[in-house]
C-alpha cells in the first residue's frame, strides 16, 4: 500500500478522533499532585546527594547525575503540560507550577510555552521549520545549496553538534534572548524578561546559600545531561524515517500528528521518568490531554497507534543518520542515500 492510500485510510478510520480522545482531557488534581511529589522530592534529595558525593566518589556523582537529569525531564514535562494548560483545571495553578518548574529546568515558562504552541500548530509544515523544530532541509533544497551551505548543514547535523552543543546553546542562549518575534515584539520581550528574572533570581539565591562553586558544578552538569536527553527525545519524536512533512497548502493536522510524531516505546521506568512524552502521536492529536492520561488513552485505543511509527530504543539509534526529507519517497534519508540517489558528484 503506497503512502497516499495509507493517508486516505488514516483519514477514514480516524475521522472520529476528537470523540475518541475527548474523555482523556479531564484533569485530575490528585494525579497532578502525586506527579509533582514524585518528581520534585526525588530531584531535591538526589541533588543533595550529588553535593555530598562530590567529596567522596566521582563515579557515584556521575550515576546520580544521570538519574537526576531524568527527574529533571519529569519536572520539565510538568512545566510543558502547564504551558498547555493541561496539568490542572485552573489556569492560575498551571501558571504557578509552571513558573516553579522553570526554576529547575532553566527554560522560560511563558516564552517557551508560546514557541511550543506554535510548534504544535505547524508540526510537519515545511513552510515553518525555524520555530520549535530541528532545522531540516529537503532533498531539493540541499541539492540546490552551494558547497558552503551544504557544509554548514552537515556540520549542524553531526551528532556531537545536534545532541551535545545544540542543547547547551539552546538552554543558555536561544531561550534567554528574544530571537523569535511574535505579533507583539514589546510584549514578547517583557514576557521573556519576567521568565528569565524568575529563573535567575531563584538560582542565584540558592547559589549564594550553598556556595557558587558547588552550585555551578552540580546544576550546570545536571542541565547539561538534561539537555542531551531532551534533545534526543525531540529528535526521535519528529525525525523518524517514515514521517509526514508537507507544504502548507497540502498539510493536514491529523496526518501530521499520527505520522509526523512517533511513539517512542520504552521500558516502563523510562516512560514514567519522561512523563509519557514518548506517546507523542497522541500528545500531538490534542495537547490538552495531561501526560498522566496519555498511557490510558494509548492502551484503550489501539486504533490511534495502528498507523504511527513505533520506535524502540534500538530503532532510535539508527535514526541518527536521518538528515534530509525526501519529498519523492516521503521519508527521511541519510546523506549517503542522497549522494547515491541524487548527487553522484
Amino acid at each position: 500500500m503506497n503512502y497516499l492510500n495509507i493517508e486516505k485510510e488514516i483519514l477514514e478510520k480516524l475521522s472520529n478522533w476528537k470523540l475518541i480522545i475527548s474523555k482523556y482531557k479531564t484533569k485530575n488534581r490528585k494525579k497532578a499532585i502525586i506527579q509533582m511529589l514524585t518528581s520534585f522530592l526525588p530531584f531535591i534529595v538526589i541533588w543533595q546527594l550529588l553535593y555530598y558525593s562530590l567529596f567522596h566518589s566521582i563515579i557515584i556523582f556521575i550515576i546520580l547525575l544521570i538519574i537526576n537529569a531524568f527527574f529533571l525531564v519529569r519536572i520539565f514535562i510538568i512545566q510543558h503540560d502547564c504551558g498547555h494548560n493541561s496539568f490542572f483545571k485552573s489556569r492560575a495553578s498551571n501558571n504557578i507550577v509552571g513558573y516553579l518548574c522553570s526554576m529547575f529546568s532553566f527554560l522560560p515558562f511563558k516564552y517557551w510555552a508560546k514557541t511550543h504552541t506554535f510548534h504544535h500548530g505547524h508540526t510537519g509544515m515545511l513552510d515553518y521549520r525555524t520555530i520549535g523544530d530541528l532545522p531540516t532541509l529537503t532533498v531539493n533544497e540541499f541539492k540546490k545549496s552551494n558547497k558552503w551551505k551544504r557544509f554548514k548543514y552537515r556540520v549542524f547535523r553531526m551528532p556531537i553538534i545536534t545532541f551535545i552543543i545544540a542543547p547547551v546553546y539552546y538552554l543558555f542562549i536561544t531561550t534567554k534572548f528574544p530571537f523569535i518575534q511574535f505579533n507583539n515584539r514589546k510584549k514578547t520581550i517583557l514576557i521573556l524578561l519576567k521568565d528569565n528574572f524568575i529563573i535567575l533570581a531563584s538560582n542565584i539565591s540558592i547559589a549564594i546559600f550553598i556556595g557558587w562553586k558547588y552550585f555551578l558544578i552540580i546544576q550546570s552538569s545536571t542541565l547539561f545531561v538534561f539537555g542531551i536527553i531532551a534533545f534526543w527525545f525531540f529528535y526521535v519524536q519528529h525525525q523518524h524515517e517514515i514521517n509526514y512533512k508537507q507544504w502548507k497548502n497540502n498539510w493536514n493536522f491529523l496526518l501530521s500528528a499520527i505520522k509526523g510524531s512517533s511513539f517512542y516505546k520504552l521500558p516502563k521506568i523510562f516512560q514514567w521518568l519522561t512523563g509519557n512524552i514518548g506517546i507523542h502521536h497522541i500528545h500531538h492529536l490534542n495537547s490538552l490531554i495531561p501526560n498522566y492520561n496519555l498511557n490510558n488513552c494509548l492502551i484503550e485505543n489501539p486504533i490511534l497507534t495502528k498507523y504511527a511509527s513505533i520506535i524502540s530504543f534500538k530503532d532510535s539509534l539508527k535514526m541518527i543518520s536521518n538528515k534530509l526529507w525526501d519529498e519523492n519517497q516521503n521519508k527521511m534519508i541519510s546523506f549517503t542515500e542522497f549522494y547515491k540517489l541524487y548527487d553522484s558528484n
